[in-house]
């Protein structure tokens, strides 16, 4: 069965009618050119060797190549055989910060939005492992099991806000039990063993009143677990902003005696809780920040094997349209637009019958 890697760059081969629709307005404007200066039947008497017909094959020439090329780029595929495969890799646990501190807009456009994403750039650098999401305020949830499938992970992660979760605060700790659970720990019907291939990520400004997230951290190293932690939001803080029903901002959030609210970054116990875990921990700012050494703890964890299925392997055969087009190139090269006259076929053909 043919089948193309890069079926989006076929949209390419749309631009065959426009070159030539082009080259016909051309040839059209130069012809009225011509005609200003004489008739069209003294055209072959004032460029004799003019040729109708080695332009059009010029022009063919070229479009065919660049049809044959955009084909090779696009890496025509030819499935030969059915091949049985493992996955291996390991279990990530997300856990994203939804309290309402996480809409505060020192970081743009706001600290919720650019934890989804990191979530998605984290997930665009996953090979083969599974992950799951927990959000979490003053209580926590598992919003996404534990799946392979990164594209439902980034579908949930659109329909995430701070409204999901009534109870407001920030409780680390229970997130990360949570993370756990969702990892296989306590469950009844998993027989849970105590390996390296499993490592929890918690996204959140850090300001925690809810629990003990450190003594989480430490339980969930305990398990092999290892606990990541990424800050959002600046030291010197940001008001909380207030919306109404249809989502526009009337103003910020003040506490009982009208003093605006402000919400910091608590770096001291993000980095904390990731000691207490045995993974790192790294703030996020309103530039594009690295995130190499979680994405290196993570490819560095033990891979298990998760299950066997059976997949159609490809060969590539860009080789022979790629070939074409080459070609294609090289007789447009060689023919040129105007007759020859030292080599003439008809009268070469004329003399020797």
């Amino acid at each position: 069965m043919l089948s193309f890697q890069h079926t989006e760059l076929l949209w390419l081969l749309l631009m065959v009618p426009v070159m030539v629709a082009v080259w016909l307005w051309m040839r059209a404007r130069h012809r009225r050119r011509l005609e200003l200066f004489a008739d069209r039947e003294m055209f072959h008497r004032l460029i004799p060797d003019a040729s109708r017909w080695r332009p059009v094959f010029k022009l063919s020439l070229l479009m065919l190549a660049y049809i044959f090329l955009i084909l090779a780029i696009a890496n025509p595929r030819l499935g030969t055989k059915m091949v049985k495969g493992e996955h291996r890799g390991s279990d990530i646990a997300v856990c994203l910060d939804i309290s309402n501190s996480m809409m505060a807009e020192d970081l743009q456009p706001n600290r919720l939005e650019r934890s989804k994403r990191i979530v998605t750039n984290i997930m665009s650098q996953l090979t083969g492992d599974k992950a799951s999401l927990v959000v979490f305020a003053g209580e926590s949830y598992i919003q996404m099991p534990l799946t392979s499938d990164y594209g439902a992970v980034r579908l949930f992660l659109d329909n995430i806000d701070c409204d999901l979760i009534e109870t407001q605060g920030t409780a680390i700790g229970d997130a990360i039990d949570k993370a756990m659970e969702s990892l296989g720990y306590g469950d009844k019907d998993r027989e849970w063993q105590r390996n390296s291939n499993r490592a929890i990520i918690v996204i959140s400004d850090g300001e925690n009143f809810e629990d003990d997230a450190v003594g989480a951290a430490r339980k969930a190293a305990s398990e092999g677990i290892r606990v990541c932690t990424i800050g959002l939001g600046l030291p010197e803080g940001a008001p909380i902003p207030i919306y109404n029903k249809n989502h526009q901002r009337t103003g910020y959030k003040s506490d009982r005696d009208g003093n605006l609210v402000m919400t910091h970054l608590d770096e001291s116990t993000l980095s904390e809780i990731a000691r207490a875990g045995g993974g790192v921990y790294v703030r996020a700012g309103n530039i594009n920040t690295s995130f190499d050494e979680i994405i290196k703890l993570i490819s560095n964890l033990d891979k298990d094997s998760f299950d066997e299925e059976m997949f159609l392997e490809y060969e590539s055969r860009y080789q022979y349209p790629l070939a074409v087009a080459l070609l294609c190139l090289v007789v447009e090269v060689l023919v040129f637009e105007r007759r020859n006259r030292k080599i003439d076929l008809r009268k070469i053909i004329a003399r020797h019958e």
